[in-house]
């Protein structure tokens, strides 16, 4: 990462005996991104997302990384996007990688992830963001831009849920077809990334619980947290074979939501069973 080679003081502290600080450790990190906003005149503003925020602080854990937003001002794009010249403690990145046009993310020597999107508030213009959100630093742009994004969350109509369940079923058939032509890694596909994000889907859409919504962007997260059983259930189920897996959510989606809901698509549901001698 780069000829600049600049430390820290008390980094070593963190590295080398006793139990690490990783509250403190955190906050650091949020400052020195902080330090880079306020430093560089080619940057507008810092948002940081999710458990990275000050309001969603009680979230975070060991396993909680850094989701952010640098916003460029106007033209100075590019000039953002050479990550090696601004991201703190360049001596201890082991990994920066790509996402797309305006997407990174970097690994530090100790496992700590910044995902993150180094742009301006035009090429931002179609993000989301729940309401766990921090603008440490703004000249003004990340204000209105943040705004938005969450009106975009908020607004989002739910999904239908029966559509969500009948793509469940469509995903699950196709998975396990492929499993048994021998196709694992695409059978692996279709059941435990395709069909369970239908799932999610359709749980959150049908039996609604309060923190759906700010986890509206992507259904999977904390999905145990807000179902347990369910997501205990499919857990349990996800750690078997590809076509025990499927069978399993199969049946999982079937007793949590066929009971009392006309809207199942029951026909299909068995026609599935059927061709898959699931019956």
């Amino acid at each position: 990462m780069g000829a600049a080679r600049r430390g820290r003081p008390g980094l070593a502290g963190c590295l080398t005996g006793g139990a690490p600080d990783r509250a403190g450790e955190f906050a650091r990190r949020s400052a020195a991104l902080a330090d880079v906003a306020r430093a560089r005149d080619d940057v507008a503003a810092l948002v940081l997302l999710g458990s990275a925020a000050d309001n969603a602080a009680h979230r975070r854990d060991e396993w909680s990384d850094h989701d952010f937003f640098l916003l460029a001002r106007p033209g100075c794009g590019e000039s953002v996007r050479d990550v090696a010249a601004w991201l703190p403690d360049p001596e201890r990145v082991v990994l920066v990688a790509r996402e797309g046009e305006i997407g990174f993310a970097a690994v530090y020597d100790d496992g700590h992830v910044f995902e993150f999107a180094a742009a301006t508030a035009e090429e931002l213009g179609g993000a989301l963001a729940t309401e766990d959100a921090g603008i440490p630093v703004d000249d003004g742009t990340a204000a209105d831009l943040i705004a938005a994004a969450q009106r975009r969350v908020s607004e989002t109509p739910p999904p239908d849920a029966a559509n969500e369940v009948r793509l469940v079923l469509v995903k699950l058939l196709i998975g396990v077809g492929r499993a048994r032509r021998g196709e694992t890694l695409v059978a692996g596909q279709f059941v435990h990334a395709w069909a369970v994000n239908h799932f999610t889907r359709a749980v959150r859409a049908r039996l609604p619980v309060a923190a759906s919504q700010r986890d509206g962007i992507d259904p999977v997260r904390r999905f145990e947290r807000d179902y347990p059983g369910l997501g205990a259930a499919l857990g349990d189920a996800l750690g078997r074979p590809v076509e025990e897996a499927a069978r399993g959510m199969f049946g999982i989606l079937r007793s949590a939501l066929e009971p009392g809901w006309p809207e199942f698509p029951t026909r299909a549901a068995d026609a599935v069973a059927q061709r898959l001698g699931w019956t």
